[in-house]
C-alpha cells in the first residue's frame, strides 16, 4: 500500500493488508495519519481478532439498533458492532460510529477483545511508568498498563502515552499487529526443551 509510515510500521500494515484484516481508503491508498473513527476501530478489532458469533444461538438475528442508538443497521460496520458486542467489548449504547477514537479508547476496546478471546494470562503486572499518567481516564488505566507490559502499545520518546490524542489509522494497525503477534505467541504450543521418552 502506498503512503505508509516507517519501515517497521509499513511492514506490519502491509502484513495485515495481505491477510485481509485491514483495508485502505482505496485499493492503493492507506492514509496512515488519518484519524481512526469508532466504526473503523471496531471493524479493525472485530476482523483482526476474528470475533464471531459461531458459538451463540439467537432466536432473532441481532441488529445494531437493538443495542445502540447511533449505530445503523445494514451499513458496512453494522456486523462489526454486533460481533464486538457479543465478544466482550463494552460499548455505551449511545456510541457514535463517526466520532474519532482516542488512544486510550481504542486501547480499552482492543484489550477487552483480547481478554474475551482468552489471550491474556492472569498475572500481576509491574506497572510501567507513564509520564502523563494523570491524563488517563481512571477506568482505562488497567487496559493501557496491560497493553504496555505486553508490548501491544508503546510510549513516545518522552515516556508519554498521550491518552486523549486521536489515534491514527497507522497507530491502530500497528497495535492490532502487535496484539495478533502476542496472541499467537501466547497460544502457541510449548515445545519441551528435552524430548519426552
Amino acid at each position: 500500500m502506498a503512503n505508509v509510515p516507517t519501515k517497521s510500521s509499513a511492514d506490519k500494515i502491509e502484513s495485515l493488508h495481505q491477510d485481509g484484516l485491514i483495508k485502505g481508503v482505496s485499493d492503493s491508498l492507506f492514509k496512515p495519519e488519518q484519524e481512526l473513527n469508532t466504526a473503523q476501530g471496531i471493524q479493525l478489532i472485530a476482523d483482526g481478532l476474528h470475533l464471531n458469533l459461531d458459538t451463540i444461538r439467537f432466536i432473532k438475528q441481532p441488529l445494531p439498533s437493538d443495542y445502540f442508538s447511533n449505530v445503523k443497521d445494514g451499513v458496512w460496520y453494522s456486523d462489526a458492532f454486533i460481533r464486538a458486542q457479543f465478544n466482550g467489548i463494552k460499548m455505551s449504547n449511545d456510541i457514535d460510529p463517526s466520532k474519532a477514537l482516542t488512544r486510550e479508547q481504542y486501547t480499552l476496546f482492543l484489550m477487552q477483545g483480547i481478554e474475551a478471546k482468552g489471550g491474556l494470562p492472569m498475572i500481576n503486572i509491574k506497572p510501567v511508568d507513564i509520564t502523563d499518567e494523570k491524563e488517563l481516564t481512571p477506568e482505562y488505566q488497567g487496559a493501557v498498563q496491560r497493553s504496555l507490559v505486553l508490548k501491544i502499545n508503546t510510549l513516545d520518546a518522552d515516556g508519554n502515552f498521550n491518552p486523549k490524542e486521536t489515534i491514527t489509522r497507522a497507530e491502530a494497525a500497528v497495535m492490532m499487529y502487535n496484539a495478533i503477534e502476542y496472541m499467537e505467541d501466547f497460544n502457541a504450543p510449548k515445545i519441551p526443551e528435552t524430548p519426552e521418552k
